[in-house]
């Protein structure tokens, strides 16, 4: 039953000098880690955790089909995992979200774009798109929430979470609406693969009443329709928000090249900064369509267009041709998803950067990122630094940025600061 929280009197013993992320501020431990368990339990059970010489260290839920078996929730004995503790963690990340975006609201919000006019605080918080959980780093392992305007979309990916997500979204819908926010739908995306891991079906629909799932949103003054139930993810990447209205400066009266563009977030801020012409590419002859309905519907048609090519191939190809651009912008997606892959995600990443800088006319700039957080932020530096030697080019850093603050990253949960996106100018060697 998905709302229960499901308590046990087992009790999981550590190896002594096991626990060392969980120690430092993390919140998983992994099997090897477990010296034994003591006690009944189903997995999915909130289980107590003991170190080695039976110092309580907190409460967390146990999987014993997952490597990270036991995902904790709470460090304090006083402190059980409870329907109350479920509300605290809700009202917490919702007051987070409004403190770090205040100044958002205000500035983009607040205001009706057609008439004008100031609209009521709680009208500008229900148009509001953010992340609203961000799992381990909101103290609900393994369940990612996001708001789409007064649309959520769910990803559960862990059992334990999975057992009480209909508490959780009964939770946020009630926290939200203390400031006037109205919930109108919610839909799961639960559909990726690392769901098996934890023994769990993928799954993917609907909870609650149906709604059209072509959700219109608002983000720094562009309006995008997102596609909750077929888009990548939860259907649109809200991590990049103040990193795409960091790039318009840049841009006004340039020649643009956004690559892997989706739904044309980038290539769109890029057009309202006023460039001149910008050009976004992407695998996706879905993305790409939807990039081009987002263009027409904030009238910047005629300032972006859109490719459906393979980045790959297409970077060599304009280079072959002479093709240059005032400003490149690389978002692609994550190359890795383990470490297993990082040599040949180096590879891919250095590949696409060294294409891209090849592209930017002298003194013209190149922003460039990644999302996966087994590509740390040293290797991901060096690897752009590889790339510009390869291609003659000297570097000027202008801007080093990370995922926008409703993503919060967890000191010690290493999976939760995946994202790293740097601006260089680029200029020709001397």
């Amino acid at each position: 039953m998905a709302g229960m929280i499901r308590n046990s009197d087992a009790k999981a013993i550590l190896r002594k000098g096991q626990g060392r992320e969980f120690k430092a501020g993390g919140a998983w431990i992994y099997d090897n880690e477990i010296d034994r368990v003591e006690g009944s339990f189903d997995n999915g059970d909130i289980v107590e955790l003991h170190d080695f010489d039976g110092f309580f260290l907190g409460y967390g839920f146990i999987n014993v089909n997952s490597k990270i078996r036991i995902r904790m929730m709470s460090r304090k004995k006083e402190n059980p995992v409870s329907e109350a503790l479920i509300e605290r963690r809700v009202r917490d990340a919702w007051e987070h979200r409004k403190a770090v975006m205040a100044d958002y609201v205000k500035e983009y919000l607040l205001t009706d774009a057609e008439s004008g006019k100031e609209i009521a605080l709680s009208e500008a918080l229900t148009r509001l798109s953010c992340r609203l959980i961000f799992g381990e780093a909101d103290f609900l392992p393994g369940i990612t929430i996001d708001k789409f305007s007064d649309v959520l979309v769910i990803e559960s990916l862990a059992l334990g979470t999975d057992l009480m997500k209909d508490m959780i979204l009964e939770k946020c819908k009630a926290v939200l609406s203390e400031d006037g926010v109205t919930i109108r739908g919610i839909y799961e995306r639960s559909d990726a693969k690392v769901r098996e891991l934890e023994g769990l079906e993928r799954v993917k629909g609907f909870i609650g009443k149906e709604f059209d799932t072509k959700v219109l949103i608002e983000e720094n003054g562009i309006k995008y329709y997102v596609d909750v139930e077929n888009g990548q993810k939860t259907g649109f990447f809200l991590d990049q928000k103040f990193n795409r209205q960091s790039i318009r400066g840049l841009c006004r009266g340039k020649k643009v090249l956004d690559c892997f563009t989706h739904t044309g977030s980038f290539a769109l801020n890029a057009a309202a900064g006023g460039a001149k012409e910008v050009i976004g590419v992407d695998a996706s002859d879905l993305g790409c369509r939807q990039a081009e309905e987002n263009a027409r519907l904030n009238g910047l048609e005629n300032v972006a267009s859109f490719q459906c090519a393979d980045v790959f191939e297409l970077l060599p190809d304009l280079e072959k041709k002479g093709e240059k651009f005032d400003v490149v912008i690389l978002d692609p997606p994550a190359f890795t998803k383990s470490r297993a892959s990082i040599k040949k995600a180096a590879t891919g990443y250095k590949e696409i950067n060294m294409r891209g800088m090849k592209l930017v006319k002298n003194g013209g700039y190149l922003a460039t990122c990644s999302c996966s957080h087994f590509m740390d932020e040293e290797l991901f530096l060096k690897i752009i630094a590889d790339a510009a030697r390869d291609a003659h080019k000297r570097l000027k850093q202008v801007e080093f940025r990370q995922q926008a603050a409703d993503h919060p990253i967890l000191w010690g949960g290493a999976a939760s600061y995946y994202l790293k996106f740097v601006t260089f100018q680029v200029t020709d060697e001397l």
